[in-house]
């Protein structure tokens, strides 16, 4: 097939490994070039680097990958003339149809030569394959193809439609693949190709139900056994390890670090609101409402005292009118008061202690005066008793 020599030559095929999902192949040419975003490159510049070399642009600005050319690159970097087949498929049908190193297969539509280059490497020389093309156009450039990777000794192509003409060979093969639009058409033909010394095997390839069904009854009627039907589906499995679980004191605290940056966030919104709120309020006020204004609380601990109040805290004015004249008032009152005296206020510790305080940015007004209630009785005449007058 391709070439197994450890530097790239003159005409060799190359696989471009652009990126993940850009590859293509290249055929080495000295005197053209290959142009792509990731930079300019020369055919000469590439003959007599080994195979999976990185090789740089010219400008130094990206970077490509030369890779040798194998059948699964070959599949995903082809120029599709038809649909393919891909990994997957291919895998599962060389196993169920036994094709192996020395095995003869027939392949009926040759496509785009995707599982022609499997089959071609897996029987390698000791074996052969048959691939049949009814579409002209795509013959011609499958043997192009087969002839420039060197698959000549190989694969046999031969442009023919198999479900009207039939196949080339009989009682020759061991296992029969048909791609085709209609491959109830040529099972007959295909038994007839088929090997009658050992046990062979058909692969119908079919994207619909409608085909497989046909498909069956003609496998019925043709005596074929063991029939059965297969889907294939490429799902990508995620391998991962599977960290191990941490202990419930970590997690407690980061759930406690995480409420805590939480709570500081909240309460730096709450003070940056009330500083905005403050700076509009005084935006509105205007500029007299720089000033700050103090509150009551802050007003009560800022007391100071003045010149005219005297040692016990109160002005000596309110002190005069607080003060009462026991010697003015009358004997009876006096009496009155030495029988039956009010009871004195009572007063808290800080108010016996403290002096008062005068507030500076409210103006003192002096407690009121607690009313005396004497009510004077004038008794009937009678023999006096240590001059003591009932009230």
């Amino acid at each position: 097939m391709w070439s197994t020599a450890r530097e790239i030559a003159p005409g060799d095929v190359v696989i471009i490994w652009l990126t993940r999902d850009v590859i293509q192949p290249l055929l080495i040419t000295p005197g053209k070039d290959f142009n792509s975003k990731f930079g300019h490159y020369r055919h000469a510049d590439l003959v007599g680097i080994p195979y999976g070399s990185k090789v740089g642009s010219r400008k130094g600005k990206g970077f490509i990958h030369v890779l040798r050319p194998t059948p699964e690159l070959w599949t995903m970097a082809l120029p599709h003339r038809t649909q393919i087949l891909y990994l997957a498929d291919i895998a599962f049908i060389t196993s169920h149809l036994n094709i192996k190193r020395g095995s003869r297969v027939i392949e009926a539509g040759t496509g785009s030569g995707s599982f022609s280059h499997s089959v071609a490497r897996t029987i390698g020389t000791a074996g052969h394959l048959w691939s049949y093309e009814f579409h002209e156009v795509r013959a011609s450039k499958a043997r192009e193809e087969f002839a420039r990777h060197g698959m000549d000794d190989i694969v046999t192509l031969t442009h023919r439609n198999v479900c009207k003409d039939g196949f080339t060979i009989t009682d020759t093969v061991d296992s029969v693949f048909l791609d085709l639009p209609a491959p109830w058409e040529a099972v007959e033909h295909a038994k007839q190709a088929l090997r009658k010394d050992r046990t062979t095997r058909i692969c119908c390839f079919s994207p619909c139900m409608e085909q497989v069904l046909r498909t069956v009854n003609a496998l019925n009627d043709a005596g074929f056994t063991d029939i059965t039907m297969y889907e294939t589906l490429l799902r990508p499995l995620d391998v991962a390890q599977v960290p191990m679980l941490q202990p419930i004191s970590e997690i407690s605290e980061k759930l406690k670090q995480a409420e805590r940056k939480r709570e500081d966030k909240r309460l730096k919104q709450i003070a940056a609101n009330r500083r905005n709120a403050s700076k509009r309020k005084r935006e509105e006020d205007g500029p007299g409402a720089d000033t700050p204004v103090e509150t009551e609380d802050e007003a009560s601990s800022k007391r100071i005292k003045t010149d005219d109040e005297d040692s016990t805290g109160l002005d000596p004015e309110s002190t005069k009118a607080m003060d009462l004249d026991v010697d003015a008032l009358p004997a009876s009152t006096s009496a009155s008061a030495s029988a039956f005296s009010a009871p004195e206020p009572t007063l808290s510790p800080a108010q016996s202690i403290s002096p008062a305080k005068i507030s500076v940015s409210k103006p003192f007004t002096p407690p009121a005066e607690p009313e005396v209630l004497t009510e004077v009785v004038t008794p009937e005449p009678q023999a006096p008793v240590d001059g003591v007058v009932g009230v």
